[in-house]
């Protein structure tokens, strides 16, 4: 027969304090959440858009990036890619990240970043239309 559980399940937490003394996990705020989780996005973005050699759009991607990092972030390096499907295939990453950027900007109301995310999102469209024409 089924009997009920009568005392509280013991939980090891690591790091961070409750307002009572035990120990648990430091909490953020969803700002904050959200904060590193477009920083995340952006950085990402701003690796395929090194990749890709655009130094004006890598530029305002990396202000964006240390603004809500507070440092600046890591730079890739130029990719040799010469065929079409590989540059295809990074302007295609870089508009997936770039939409990701734009639904998490949104999200926050960073209004600054929403509208950069969705000039990249339309700058790697024109790219994979015009390769796509060819």
């Amino acid at each position: 027969m089924y009997e009920p559980i009568r005392t509280k399940p013991v939980v090891h937490r690591v790091g961070g304090h409750h307002s009572d003394g035990r120990a648990g996990y430091p909490h953020s705020s969803r700002a904050e959440a959200l904060d590193t989780q477009l920083a995340g996005h952006l950085a990402a973005l701003l690796a395929v858009t090194d990749e890709l050699g655009l130094e004006g759009a890598a530029a305002r991607i990396a202000a964006q990036v240390t603004r809500l990092r507070g440092a600046e972030p890591a730079r890739a390096a130029r990719a040799e890619v010469a065929d079409p499907a590989g540059l295809a295939a990074l302007h295609r990453r870089a508009h997936d990240l770039a939409g990701r950027a734009l639904v998490v900007a949104a999200s926050r109301a960073d209004t600054t970043v929403a509208i950069l995310a969705a000039e990249r999102m339309d700058a790697h469209a024109a790219e994979l239309n015009l390769a796509g024409s060819h």
